[in-house]
């Protein structure tokens, strides 16, 4: 741990506090143009947006109800998943796909369409041997678009039900969607691959290359010299996408770990900010809209301190010497650089690990399966959180309120009064939605986790045994329910017999995290929405400053903890204990 990696970590918080205002200013216009005013777009844009409404029949002025609201982001995702899912299985008849790919397998197919819709976006495939440039870019990205868009949407209509009062309306999905692809994903992400591709990432149609390998050894046994493919194909415009919409597939297997997705340590540093970006921004857009600018950072300063205090953890962890490897002579000084890019070392490998599964993105540029048992530890733990430091796209702000409902529930219990939180009481069904949107992932991830440690399929995919091999399965489970898409990396999804009930069990698992939340947070802006607030008084929960949120992270770290503490006792801290230990074997 030295003073550049220090400062590097002091650039990504300048930059994230520099960047909050201006795009959350621009989010509330983009959400809300009653409350913040036209977009400098709109003059462009407008009439593409009046003629999308137009062809879909959409008025603009007719605002929804929480069930309305619901049922058309759920009518939404399945008809995308259905048609991500028929495009994956007639990949071999459709266009763009040089490298003659055959169709998807049909259980890879819906777990891939799932995964994409519920922006989750794990990868039970390697991108480059399976997915054609069609299947790339309209199946695959094309989702990425949409399904940012819906949790950015869901979002939006949970602050509106906080700042609106005696309403049954939280606004309308799909102008929600339109407007954000239409004026926030689409302009950036433009600008965003340009910049990919000026760094050096293909932006193509072209075949793979053949290109010969310099050391011809290999051949020596065969009459034809040894060639490997390099991969083209549009990859910069995916990775701008994958990175600002909080998706995190890679276009390739090895994600961000590859030049061609992150050429330099400049675009890794930018890619950690794109996805951190609109998750810090929603916090400004949220004081902006229930009129508490105050409160607004409240929840930046709770979200950045739990965020950043795991990417020191994790750096910390990684640049400790692993007491087995010195054990054999290997020399300390290089730490653990098992599984990381040389290009991006100790520091950024540790900064995007700890970034990539707080902001429920999933993106990796180092294999988490190689990291150290407590480094391993951290990355499960931000995705045990429920994503919200500051999480998915949207759905991590949700999350977030979730506990502050819960924290002003507790607070209330504490001091003998009615719950509150600015000014609206916090009820018995408000705290059962949270309790479901709190459990189902808890649900979806224990509960296929142990059933795959059980089973022969679970166990015929794992690359380790003990402690190790648990965590692998652990995490995928995690990964799943929690709509990250990370993959520890030691983890076969298609072992022999076994990848049917890998992609069936994780689709699954993916769905129940995904909109077994997104649901019950619409009834909860639906209930908050009809309340009429009350003045503050002296008596009331303050919503910003110190005690608010020692509160808010204690109750973030001791609900997480207690749902997911045994499992994790089971894998990377008991790990950790027999690494340490000089008696055991390791």
């Amino acid at each position: 741990m030295n003073s550049v990696g220090w400062l590097q970590l002091l650039l990504l918080a300048a930059g994230l506090l520099i960047i909050t205002k201006p795009l959350g200013i621009y989010l509330l216009k983009v959400l809300d143009p009653d409350q913040g005013g036209r977009t400098f777009l709109e003059p462009i844009l407008g009439s593409v947006e009046r003629l999308i409404y137009t062809i879909c029949q959409v008025d603009r002025r007719r605002q929804q109800n929480w069930k309305q609201y619901a049922v058309a982001m759920l009518v939404f995702s399945a008809v995308g998943m259905l048609l991500t899912y028929g495009l994956l299985r007639l990949q071999d008849k459709l266009p763009l796909n040089p490298q003659n790919l055959p169709a998807v397998p049909d259980t890879l197919a819906f777990n891939t369409a799932a995964s994409f819709t519920a922006n989750t976006c794990w990868q039970s495939y390697g991108g480059e041997g399976t997915m054609s440039y069609f299947s790339q870019m309209v199946a695959l990205a094309s989702q990425n678009f949409m399904s940012s868009a819906v949790g950015l949407a869901v979002c939006a209509g949970l602050v509106r039900g906080i700042a609106r009062r005696s309403s049954r309306e939280i606004g309308n999905f799909w102008v929600d969607i339109t407007r954000v692809c239409l004026y926030l994903f689409i302009p950036v992400c433009i600008l965003y691959a340009l910049y990919f591709v000026a760094s050096g990432s293909p932006q193509n149609f072209h075949a793979y290359t053949a290109a010969g390998v310099v050391d011809q050894s290999a051949a020596a046994s065969t009459t034809q010299p040894v060639v490997q493919n390099i991969v083209q194909g549009p990859i910069a415009s995916l990775a701008a996408i994958k990175m600002f919409g909080v998706d995190g597939d890679g276009y390739v297997n090895a994600n961000a770990a590859h030049p061609f997705e992150n050429c330099s340590p400049l675009s890794d540093f930018i890619m950690v900010v794109a996805f951190l970006s609109v998750g810090f921004s929603l916090t400004y857009y949220l004081g902006r809209m229930v009129k508490n600018q105050r409160h607004g950072w409240a929840c930046w300063a709770v979200i950045a301190s739990l965020m950043f205090t795991s990417m020191i953890g994790l750096w910390y962890f990684e640049a400790q010497p692993n007491p087995r490897l010195a054990e054999m002579g290997i020399s300390p000084l290089n730490a653990n650089m098992e599984g990381k890019e040389v290009r991006f070392g100790i520091f950024r490998s540790a900064e995007f690990g700890a970034g990539t599964t707080a902001a429920g993105c999933g993106a990796v540029n180092s294999m988490h399966d190689s990291y150290t048992p407590m480094g391993g530890f951290i990355p499960l733990f931000n995705q045990h959180l429920g994503e919200i430091i500051p999480g998915g796209i949207g759905s991590g702000l949700c999350g977030f309120l979730v506990y502050v409902f819960v924290a002003v529930f507790i607070a209330g219990l504490m001091i003998g009064r009615t719950p509150e939180y600015l000014g609206k009481k916090i009820d018995a069904y408000d705290v059962k939605l949270a309790a479901l949107y709190l459990l189902a992932p808890v649900f979806a991830c224990l509960a296929f986790t142990g059933w795959a440690a059980i089973s022969d399929w679970g166990i015929a995919g794992l690359n380790n045994n003990g402690p190790h091999g648990f965590s692998e399965l652990l995490y995928a489970y995690t990964s799943a329910s929690a709509n990250n898409g990370s993959a520890f990396g030691g983890l076969t999804c298609t072992p022999a017999n076994g990848d049917r009930h890998y992609n069936a069990t994780m689709a699954i698992a993916i769905l129940v995290g995904r909109y077994f939340q997104l649901v019950p947070i619409l009834a909860l802006a639906g209930a908050l929405a009809l309340k009429k607030p009350t003045p503050a008084s002296a008596g009331s929960f303050p919503v910003t400053g110190f005690t608010f949120g020692l509160l808010v992270a204690c109750v973030i770290l001791i609900v997480g903890a207690l749902n997911f503490l045994p499992s994790l006792a089971l894998g990377p801290i008991v790990e950790h204990f027999i690494m340490r230990g000089s008696a055991l074997t390791y």
